[in-house]
Order: C-alpha cells, then structure tokens, then sequence
C-alpha cells in the first residue's frame, strides 16, 4: 500500500520551511541509524532536539491533522515527532525497512512504528535523482512529488533514496502508530 496526498503544505508554508532549512545547522543522518541502515546511509539531518526542528515538526504534526484524507488513510493513533532530511551532492539511503521501534526524543518513550510517511519539501525540479523506492506486494514504486506533497507506506515496506546528483532534496519524515491493534485486540475479545 503506497497513499500519496497532495498539498499537505502550501506554497507559502513551503518557501517558509526552505528558508529556514537553507540556513539550519545539519549533522550526518548516521546519528539516528540503526545497526543495519548505517552502513547504506548517506544524507544529513537536523537533530530532532534542536528547536527548529521541533517548531516544522509541529507545524506539520498541525497541517496533517487537519487532513481527513491522511487521517482516514493512516488511522493515527500515535504519531512520532517529525525529522528532517537533506541529500545532496551523490547523498543517497540504500535499501532499507525503518526501525520497528523509534525512541522519542527527549523521552523514554518507545513507539511502535506501523507506516512510515515522506513530506516532500523540495519540488522535483529543484534536484535530479532522490527518489523514494518502495517495494511492496505491487512490485517497486519510484516516488518523486511536488513540494508539500507526502507519501505514506508500510514501515515494513523495502525502501531506498537513490542518490542526488544534482540539487538538494529536503523532506520530513516519521512513523505512526496505527489504530488498528485495537481494533483487533476488540475484535479478539468478543469472539
């Protein structure tokens, strides 16, 4: 299952969010690798303590609550703080599936991670290769969106960046939590 949803961020917000991100203070993306990831991951991140990374995640933790498309698709329950990404200059993630668990910053707070969801901040013209590769039951999807668009897919789902040769590709993302374990946990109970 690969959902994309158009316009979860405006023109404006976007050229807000640029602004913001060109002159933000990166680090390397292998800060929040897991054992296997690190060794195909090459890109940079914002740390996800750091205040602006705090202020857009919240701001699109807003913007994606107040769409019923991703609300009716995802069926949140619990969504992790959003992250921030840039590939540049050969930047790339190889194949991958996304950590299962994902610690809260800041918090002990462990979440199980059902989907996983790519905000695109940067337009498709604004840099050449860097998109998202999903496997999934329907063979690979290649995933390159307009700016403010998301895609949500399985967090189980096979999945890479390829890299960026030209350009800068910015984008949020995060893992949520399903409703459906309860639902099944009711559905168990009353049988």
């Amino acid at each position: 299952m690969v959902i994309t949803i158009p316009n979860v961020l405006s023109d404006n917000e976007l050229k807000q969010y640029r602004q913001h991100l060109n002159s933000a203070d990166w680090e390397s993306g292998l800060s929040s690798a897991g054992e296997q990831s690190v060794q195909v991951k090459q890109n940079q991140q914002l740390h996800p303590e750091s205040k602006l990374a705090q202020q857009l995640g919240d701001h699109i933790l807003q913007a994606i609550s107040e769409s019923a498309k991703f609300v009716s698709a995802a069926l949140p329950l619990k969504i992790s703080p959003p992250m921030f990404n840039r590939y540049q200059s050969s930047g790339h993630y190889g194949w991958h599936v996304d950590n299962a668990i994902r610690i809260i910053p800041g918090t002990p707070i462990r979440l199980r991670t059902d989907l996983s969801v790519t905000v695109f901040l940067s337009n498709p013209d604004d840099y050449d290769g860097g998109e998202l590769c999903v496997k999934d039951t329907y063979g690979e999807h290649q995933i390159k969106l307009l700016a403010g668009d998301m895609v949500i897919y399985p967090s189980t789902s096979l999945h890479q960046v390829l890299p960026v040769t030209k350009g800068q590709r910015l984008a949020s993302f995060f893992g949520l939590k399903v409703w459906c374990e309860i639902m099944n946990s009711v559905r168990f109970y009353l049988t």
